[in-house]
């Protein structure tokens, strides 16, 4: 299938990218790594009139550290991330569903804020950031602001960015001592798969790492947009950090979620896998936080 016409244009810097994005607006498209916008133009879904390639934008680039918070540039590929050193060390949880995405083919072009930005239900990407409590930073003409994970998605597809912002970076709060985090997913293979459910979860456990001081528990595809499970997180927070507690959890966490039925999965299976994936990702977790 062949691409519908566009003016195309390839910017220099973020500060060019933004001039174009708000004289074009609605009609422009940004394209980082291409795996989702091109197929959707191709199948005819949408057809922008111009489309802002971002490769030589630099400051879209890198993770960088300091005691306070880890930054990822937007255009950082998944592949990129499982090589990073400091995320394996500090966010092993963000390695885990990378590593999820796709081939490796897909890896390797498919990028952080592009997999965000398209706010697919099922987005591998998405639940492990929300339960490190990360933040979008959005550039516009007009300004900078930053947008927490939890209020970014809308619905299918749909996010707060306006036609003239670029997402720039994600920003993480560096863990915690004590702190572990998980991630599961559930397709029908085992690569090349939208997830049927997916869960992540992250805890910190207390000086004695016999309690649970705050957990963040996160499901995919079950909701139009990834979702928080307060029902788990209660049961979670100030309990005792066994098996026992995971358990009462991760059935907590059915009721906070909202599965249909589809292609993929009944209400009644994904509810089940629901269970049974975010047990696994609370006990992934706990061993982390415990250094095992």
């Amino acid at each position: 299938m062949l691409l519908p016409k566009f003016n195309f244009h390839r910017p220099a810097t973020l500060g060019e990218t933004c001039e174009i994005l708000a004289a074009h607006g609605g009609k422009a498209k940004l394209v980082a790594g291409g795996t989702d916008l091109l197929v959707n133009m191709k199948k005819k879904l949408i057809a922008p009139s111009h489309v802002v390639a971002l490769d030589d934008v630099q400051d879209l680039d890198g993770v960088r550290a300091s005691k306070a918070s880890i930054s990822i540039g937007a255009r950082s590929t998944m592949a990129g991330l499982c090589e990073n050193r400091t995320l394996q060390k500090q966010v092993s949880i963000l390695i885990q569903a990378a590593s999820n995405l796709g081939s490796p083919l897909i890896r390797n072009r498919a990028t952080v804020g592009g997999n965000l930005a398209t706010a697919r239900p099922a987005s591998d990407s998405a639940p492990p950031l929300m339960a490190l409590d990360a933040r979008v930073v959005l550039k516009s003409k007009k300004g900078t602001r930053e947008v927490n994970l939890n209020q970014f998605f809308t619905g299918p597809g749909a996010t707060v960015m306006r036609p003239d912002e670029v997402l720039t970076r994600i920003d993480i709060p560096t863990p915690a001592p004590g702190t572990g985090g998980g991630y599961q997913k559930l397709g029908l293979r085992q690569a090349m798969e939208i997830g049927i459910v997916n869960s992540a979860a992250v805890l910190t456990l207390d000086r004695s790492g016999k309690r649970i001081e705050s957990a963040r528990v996160v499901l995919g595809a079950v909701a139009p947009t990834p979702i928080r499970s307060p029902e788990a997180e209660a049961v979670l927070v100030g309990a005792k950090a066994d098996k026992k507690t995971l358990a009462r959890a991760a059935q907590a966490a059915v009721g906070d979620s909202c599965a249909i039925d589809d292609l993929r999965g009944t209400t009644e299976y994904r509810c089940l896998m629901v269970e049974v994936l975010t047990r696994r990702a609370l006990e992934t977790a706990l061993a982390e936080a415990l250094g095992k």
